[in-house]
């Protein structure tokens, strides 16, 4: 049992306030939402702040929900991903983590590189410029928007990392910052 200690003592030391792993559904991005919300409203957070969060939070469990590789290896990770908020004096540190096919990686590290490149006014030129010749919702739900809205939102480069898993899988994790002040 010393290990419930021993992450409580993490979750404290990383000032973490929410974290969530399992599977993810619509349902529980809702409750997931509602959690965070209720939190930052007993810390009295600025209105403006919690919107920018919150706008991050819902980009973050919406690829969780729409873009996530199902697998099961021994039913260890079946549907699941993990999903964290840490609070700290100057900042939230929103962070996910959610398998995804290995066939994707490069692919989604090039766009997330090529966000990080742009200033504040090249991000908003590239949210018009996706927005306008956008054909539409792709076949998982999106529309290619929610990498470039999270570092409209936060305001700072997004940071992510690839752990593989086996020949077919790899396990993405996304840090998103938010200034409180």
């Amino acid at each position: 049992m010393k290990y419930i200690y021993d992450l409580h003592k993490t979750m404290l030391r990383q000032n973490l306030i929410l974290v969530y792993e399992g599977e993810f559904t619509q349902e529980i991005t809702k409750s997931v939402l509602a959690m965070a919300e209720r939190n930052m409203d007993s810390f009295g957070e600025e209105s403006n702040v919690k919107r920018k969060v919150f706008n991050v939070m819902v980009e973050c469990l919406q690829n969780i929900c729409k873009h996530a590789a199902s697998f099961d290896a021994d039913s260890i990770a079946k549907n699941n991903a993990i999903f964290l908020i840490g609070k700290h004096k100057e900042e939230y540190v929103i962070t996910s983590g959610n398998t995804v096919l290995k066939n994707d990686v490069a692919m989604i590290a090039r766009k997330i590189n090529d966000i990080n490149l742009l200033d504040k006014d090249g991000l908003k030129d590239l949210y018009k410029n996706i927005i306008k010749n956008s054909t539409g919702l792709s076949e998982r739900g999106g529309a290619g928007l929610g990498f470039v809205d999270m570092a409209r939102k936060s305001g700072h480069k997004l940071r992510f990392d690839f752990e593989p898993i086996n020949e077919q899988y790899s396990f993405f994790s996304l840090k998103t910052t938010i200034s409180r002040v």
